[in-house]
């Protein structure tokens, strides 16, 4: 059976499995990996960090091939035009906690505990000419009890032997989640294989996040340049540090404030409570052999709402081609 038939299948078996946020970013130029066939693993967790709160715990699982431009809900994605095309499918979990994840009761004041599942289907158009990259995905799923956070962090920490979260039953009640999303990003200077500066502007709206940010990437190394044709150049070992500053613009978090139909969640974080405006900062370093990718970040945040910190996440991410 061809790979790409075994993935679909794995696809349909694991989405019914999970069920009993969009948070990661995959698409964007520092992380590409050589090539039109890949898949990749995205793992991150605020144990990195030394924390257990807020974004607390997110899992990507993604495959690009070819073949998924006859997937139908590729058609509803902006395909721009002189362009060069990567499709890809992914599963997405993230989940939301509190501080003291020790407490049964509702922490007021704090974040509300919710998980979110996500089938996302994406594309990433390439302009080589016009030093450009577009990136589109629509995610379909669920939050609230159902995208099975609770049962995923209550099993982590069991396997690491730390502190069972108690108050998962004051989590977002189930909501359905539809979210587009497209990022442009655009070269700004290039200086041979070491250098790179990039600006990046993203657009979400659906029933899960509103969202408009803008900001820029830099990245420092031996490394082919991210917006160049993949001939170009063919590096068989590369490396990178690479830095990212974003400024977001916040109309609604489903996270925060419940699901858009479903309003009886019993705590969520009032809409005058929401920070509009907060910055997230970047910084990771990435190793590629051929088309074997591996990748530690870390992700810092501002305060989403008035009562909250500043939180930090680590993340990890390992991919081949094929």
């Amino acid at each position: 059976m061809p790979k790409h038939a075994i993935f679909s299948m794995t696809f349909c078996l694991l989405i019914p499995v999970l069920l009993t946020a969009q948070a990661i970013d995959n698409t964007v130029s520092y992380r590409d990996i050589p090539g039109n066939k890949y898949f990749r693993i995205n793992y991150e967790n605020d144990f990195f960090t030394a924390s257990d709160r807020d974004y607390t715990q997110g899992v990507l699982i993604e495959k690009v091939h070819p073949v998924f431009n006859r997937f139908p809900l590729m058609k509803i994605l902006w395909h721009p035009v002189g362009s060069d095309y990567k499709y890809g499918l992914a599963i997405e979990h993230n989940a939301y906690t509190p501080n003291q994840i020790d407490q049964y009761a509702i922490q007021y004041g704090d974040r509300p505990y919710a998980g979110v599942l996500l089938f996302k289907t994406f594309l990433i158009a390439s302009d080589f000419g016009r030093k450009r990259r577009i990136s589109v995905s629509f995610s379909t799923g669920l939050i609230g009890p159902g995208a099975g956070g609770e049962q995923i962090q209550r099993t982590i920490h069991h396997w690491i032997k730390y502190t069972q979260p108690e108050g998962w039953h004051n989590q977002i009640r189930n909501d359905l989640v539809v979210n587009y999303q497209i990022d442009i990003e655009k070269e700004i200077v290039q200086y041979r294989n070491h250098f790179s500066l990039s600006a990046i502007g993203s657009g979400r709206i659906g029933t899960l996040s509103d969202k408009l940010s803008a900001g820029f990437t830099t990245a420092v190394g031996n490394f082919r340049p991210f917006f160049n044709a993949p001939a170009f150049v063919n590096r068989h070992f590369q490396w990178y540090v690479y830095g990212q500053l974003m400024g977001n613009a916040v109309g609604y978090d489903a996270t925060l404030q419940g699901g858009l139909f479903n309003h009886s969640s019993v705590y969520t974080i009032q809409n005058g409570d929401l920070n509009r405006f907060t910055l997230q900062n970047k910084f990771g370093i990435v190793f590629i052999l051929h088309s074997f990718y591996i990748e530690y970040y870390r992700t810092g945040l501002t305060e989403e709402f008035k009562t909250s910190i500043y939180h930090r996440t680590g993340g990890l991410q390992i991919g081949f081609g094929f």
